[in-house]
């Protein structure tokens, strides 16, 4: 089983559909760092990272950690770190992961640009849980805690994120 995204801003999963919210550059098969696009594509989900402080550890068949204070994703093109969980503090440019806001909550990895990592491909692609607005994001997919608690529940050794471009296509 497969969980689709559309560029309607709707993903499907399990035969259900749900709000999502993407990318403010949209959907593209040509994604570059700092660009806003989500990435079009078949991916697998890598890990996933709670907050074990505000939510019950997730049921899922992933590979699970808590995240900690000094979690962080590099986001430096040019540093070998780039696209790669680090531990804070970090010398290169990075995105903090724990937040104020709920957003990173629970994150689950994206499998994009990680085997091999491109630089300036794009870096720190989630699953991450939406505000209450639905805003875009800046290139992550994002869904309501309780949609992505669920997805996260079912998934299987054979499930996959399917991102369609625009025009329909996948890959």
């Amino acid at each position: 089983m497969n969980l689709i995204v559309y560029p309607s801003c709707t993903a499907e999963w399990n035969k259900t559909r749900f709000r999502c919210a993407l990318g403010f550059g949209g959907i593209s098969y040509t994604k570059k760092e700092g660009d806003g696009v989500t990435p079009a594509g078949h991916f697998q989900l890598r890990q996933i990272f709670y907050r074990d402080d505000r939510i019950e550890r997730p049921r899922t068949v992933l590979p699970l950690s808590t995240l900690s204070k000094n979690g962080g994703w590099c986001d430096s093109p040019n540093d070998a770190s780039y696209n790669k969980y680090v531990s804070l503090p970090f010398s290169g440019h990075h995105e903090k992961l724990w937040r104020k806001d709920a957003i990173y909550d629970l994150i689950a990895v994206i499998g994009y640009n990680d085997r091999p990592v491109i630089p300036n491909a794009g870096s720190a692609i989630f699953i991450h849980v939406a505000t209450t607005e639905f805003r875009a994001t800046e290139g992550c997919v994002a869904f309501s805690q309780p949609d992505l608690l669920k997805v996260l529940e079912d998934w299987g050794p054979t499930s996959a994120l399917e991102i369609r471009a625009p025009n329909g296509d996948a890959l």
